[in-house]
């Protein structure tokens, strides 16, 4: 019954989000744009207002107001989370630096949004809310519990599309981005920063330089971007092999565990 009853809460929770964010998102955005004058703090400010019924929801999960940013993976080592993104995305700016020129057309608006803010938000809703509440807290394991989250995630990306190619390209690139921010979030002690400035870091880069208009891009961008995924698992597996700590994605968890941490 308390296993049912989570599940129960758990998507209770996400549907009152998704719900009150499909009605309200736009037109508070708007409003607070107007009143603040900023695109940017009306992105965030609308983004954490609509966040409301998750936060909520851990809080009633956990039985505990007081520790939500544990339970979502926000009390983690800022500083490591960043210097991980950093040296693993090193590569790809450099080399988007010597290929592509700076695309000087952006407002700081638009990059706040598109990558601080839009990383933020939706490594705390699809990685650690989606996924992770349900890996961490269930049997649920790692493939099982990535599927609704990750693709959900690709899905709210279809817009980038012009075509059908596009559509399926974006779809799956989207798709598969989320089960590696979500297994670098696992395998880093659940310390969210860590898929937090990877991703912030990988859509800066892609912003920053003249390099696409969509999530796509061509060969020599997607090059140093597979260089990054690479370096980004390699790196982990490296510093968890050395340092002698058990991988939390194994074949006691990849499906269905013996028992949750709840």
């Amino acid at each position: 019954m308390k296993k049912l009853n989570f599940i129960l809460i758990f998507l209770i929770g996400f549907i009152a989000y998704y719900v009150i964010d499909a009605i309200t998102f736009s037109h508070l955005q708007k409003e607070i744009t107007a009143l603040t004058k900023s695109k940017a703090i009306g992105h965030i400010l609308t983004y954490t207002i609509t966040l409301i019924p998750l936060f909520a929801t851990v809080a009633i999960l956990h039985r505990n107001f007081k520790n939500i940013f544990e339970k979502l993976g926000l009390s983690g080592n800022l500083f490591v989370g960043f210097l991980f993104a950093f040296v693993v995305t090193l590569p790809s700016l450099i080399a988007y630096g010597l290929k592509f020129s700076i695309n000087f057309k952006l407002s700081f608006d638009t990059i706040i949004i598109n990558t601080i803010s839009s990383a933020f938000f939706e490594e705390i809703i699809y990685r650690a809310f989606l996924i992770g509440q349900l890996y961490r807290f269930t049997r649920l394991g790692f493939l099982s519990s990535i599927l609704i989250g990750s693709t959900l995630f690709g899905l709210v990306h279809l817009y980038q599309s012009n075509n059908t190619n596009e559509l399926i390209g974006i779809f799956l690139i989207t798709f598969l981005g989320s089960i590696l921010f979500f297994w670098i979030y696992a395998e880093w002690k659940f310390n969210l920063w860590t898929a937090i400035f990877l991703h912030c870091l990988m859509n800066l880069y892609w912003l920053v330089f003249d390099i696409d208009n969509n999530a796509l891009g061509g060969t020599y961008a997607n090059i140093f971007r597979f260089g990054t995924v690479f370096l980004a698992i390699y790196g982990t597996i490296l510093y968890k092999k050395k340092a002698k700590i058990p991988f939390e994605i194994n074949k006691k968890t990849w499906w269905l565990k013996s028992q949750n941490n709840s």
